[in-house]
C-alpha cells in the first residue's frame, strides 16, 4: 500500500466540513459502546478520534500508517499490520480501506480481524444521491427519513478510491459477502447527516454480542 494523502489533505477548511463532523460522533460512539480497553485504528487521519480518546476516556489507543510525515504510533500497512494476533480488544478503520485495490480488500479486513480480540468497526464510502426528509413538531420527537437512490455509474480512480459501494460492480451484497468470511456483521447503518459513509460494527465468528 502506498501513500496516498498528505499531511496537507487534512487542513480544516478542506477536511473538516460540517457532515464529517457528524461521521467522528458515530466513530466515537461506536468505539465507546464496545467497552474496549484498547483499540488500534488504521489511519490517523486529523486525530480527532485519537485526541478524544486519549482525553475522555481510560482506552488504550495507537494508530497505524504508512505516512511518515503524520506521526502514527505504529509504521506499517493494513495489509500486514505487524502486531501479534489478539493484540488489541477493537481495531477500527473509518474511510480507508478504499485507499486499497478491491482485491486486496478482503486481506486487509482478514488483519483487522486477526489483530483484534472482538470487534473491527469500518465505514466505506457509499456513492448515490441522497433524499432526505426531516420533520420537527415542538414536543414531539423529530421524524427523519433518508434514501439513496440507485446510481450505478462506474467508478474512475482519481489518485485515491479505488472503488465505493454503490458504484457499478461494488454493491453492499458484495461488500457484505466479503465481510461475512471473516465476521459477523453485527450492525450497519449510514448517518442521516452523512449519507456518503456507511458503517459496519463487525465482531468475530463465536462472539455474543454481550461480550463486546
Amino acid at each position: 500500500m502506498e501513500q496516498q494523502v498528505n499531511k496537507d489533505a487534512y487542513e480544516f477548511a478542506r477536511y473538516c466540513y460540517p457532515d464529517r463532523w457528524a461521521s467522528y460522533y458515530y466513530q466515537l460512539r461506536e468505539v465507546i459502546e464496545a467497552h474496549p480497553r484498547s483499540v488500534l485504528e488504521v489511519g490517523t487521519g486529523d486525530g480527532v478520534l485519537k485526541r478524544y480518546l486519549q482525553s475522555n476516556t481510560q482506552i488504550e489507543y495507537q494508530n497505524l500508517d504508512i505516512a511518515l510525515d503524520l506521526h502514527p504510533d505504529i509504521v506499517g500497512s493494513v495489509e500486514d499490520i505487524p502486531l501479534p494476533d489478539k493484540s488489541v480488544d477493537v481495531a477500527v478503520a473509518f474511510e480507508v480501506l478504499e485507499h486499497l485495490p478491491f482485491e486486496k480488500f478482503e486481506r486487509a479486513l482478514g488483519e483487522l480481524a486477526r489483530v483484534s480480540r472482538h470487534a473491527v468497526i469500518i465505514s466505506l464510502p457509499h456513492f448515490g444521491p441522497p433524499i432526505k426528509f426531516s420533520f420537527k413538531i415542538p414536543f414531539l420527537r423529530e421524524v427523519r427519513l433518508a434514501w439513496k437512490i440507485p446510481f450505478p455509474k462506474k467508478h474512475v480512480f482519481k489518485g485515491e478510491h479505488y472503488w465505493e459501494i454503490g458504484k457499478r460492480g461494488f454493491g453492499v451484497g458484495r461488500i457484505r459477502r466479503v465481510l461475512k468470511k471473516h465476521t459477523v456483521v453485527d450492525k450497519e447503518f449510514i448517518p442521516f447527516e452523512n449519507q456518503y459513509h456507511h458503517f459496519f460494527v463487525l465482531r468475530h465468528k463465536g462472539e455474543t454480542q454481550h461480550t463486546l
